[in-house]
């Protein structure tokens, strides 16, 4: 194809997926890092341009500067913004994370407007933007805007972000502006293509280290990172699609039912998967020493109830069962050496075995 994509944040969980199904389908793709000189972090990305009919090159670029913006839009039509700041854990000042989503967002879009050549934009928001703060669990769909009053720091960054590109869009004139699109995926999960994670990964990690005695009552509506790919692509592709959102999420999964599809698989491997479900206080307990867990305890017992018919209807895109995309990214953080392999265990003693049966 003769059109060039930019992908910002390219060696980030999703967008490193993005630009995979870019490459798989014959595009050139500029692919946007913090420092060109760390070439270890984009190396599996090399590798895939290589086994494609794609083109990839490179441009340093970063959300809290200006610099660099510029010239990595040169010569590109089409742009995929992905990067934007997400907490391993409450954060100690909330206005920092919202002023990075914020200003980072508006610095792609002033950049592009600048240019010149950019004719769409496909934002990555989250259904953080959607689903938070609202008084009952009805249904959501892209109707649907998170109550910032209401909401933790990272629902309100991923909505002020998303609705300052929506303003800026607006604003552009009528000759020489672009269209956009927002991708609002849910919690996503899938395999990784190197031995870096993300914090989407924690959960099945968590299990697959034992690092807590059990799941927490909290849940996620799931989107697998391939097919949050392919919903970009089509973003891009679809003429109708400018000034839409696409929710792309599935079912509501509990962590604990999460827990049994990975016990079933890696437990005869000789892990052993908790799959107690812990008491709400237990979880409050110990997020006192895990920040980490701190940042579930606004979700406890809340259930992600979306629609994705719209991305079904108006972009054809399908989603895979939730099952292959759970034990795709427990295989793939063992794979990565992101989990040890359970060391083999000697012979073990009838009443060992009995003990060891039980799993907690």
């Amino acid at each position: 194809m003769s059109t060039r994509v930019l992908v910002t944040g390219a060696t980030g969980f999703v967008a490193g997926q993005v630009v995979a199904e870019l490459l798989e389908h014959g595009y050139a793709v500029r692919a946007t890092v913090r420092d060109l000189g760390n070439a270890g972090k984009c190396a599996h990305l090399v590798e895939l341009a290589e086994c494609t009919a794609g083109a990839l090159d490179f441009a340093q670029a970063d959300l809290d500067h200006d610099e660099g913006w510029t010239a990595a839009l040169s010569g590109c039509t089409e742009v995929l913004h992905i990067a934007s700041p997400f907490p391993t854990a409450p954060p100690d000042d909330e206005h920092e994370l919202i002023a990075t989503a914020v200003e980072g967002t508006q610095r792609v879009l002033r950049a592009c407007a600048a240019v010149g050549t950019v004719r769409r934009v496909v934002l990555t928001s989250s259904i953080a933007a959607i689903a938070h703060g609202h008084a009952d669990d009805a249904l959501r769909t892209e109707a649907d805007w998170s109550v910032v009053d209401r909401s933790p720091a990272y629902p309100k960054s991923k909505t002020l972000a998303e609705r300052a590109a929506w303003e800026f869009v607006e604003k552009l004139p009528a000759e020489g502006g672009f269209e956009l699109v927002v991708i609002n995926p849910g919690m996503v999960l899938g395999p990784v293509q190197s031995a870096s994670t993300s914090t989407s990964h924690e959960p099945v990690r968590r299990l697959l280290a034992r690092d807590m005695p059990g799941s927490p009552r909290v849940g996620w509506a799931i989107v697998d990172v391939r097919d949050l790919a392919v919903a970009h692509r089509l973003a891009l592709e679809t003429p109708a699609a400018a000034g839409n959102r696409y929710i792309c999420a599935g079912e509501h999964l509990w962590m604990g039912e999460i827990a049994r599809i990975v016990a079933d698989e890696f437990d005869p491997r000789g892990f052993r998967v908790p799959t107690r479900q812990l008491p709400n206080w237990v979880v409050r307990a110990v997020a006192v020493f895990d920040r980490g867990v701190r940042l579930t305890l606004p979700t406890l017992g809340r259930t992600e109830r979306l629609s994705a018919e719209k991305a079904r209807r108006e972009l054809g895109w399908t989603m895979r069962p939730v099952r292959e995309t759970v034990l795709d990214t427990a295989e793939s953080l063992v794979q990565y050496g992101i989990v040890e392999r359970p060391t083999p265990r000697k012979s073990a003693t009838p009443q060992t075995v009995a003990s060891d049966a039980v799993r907690v």
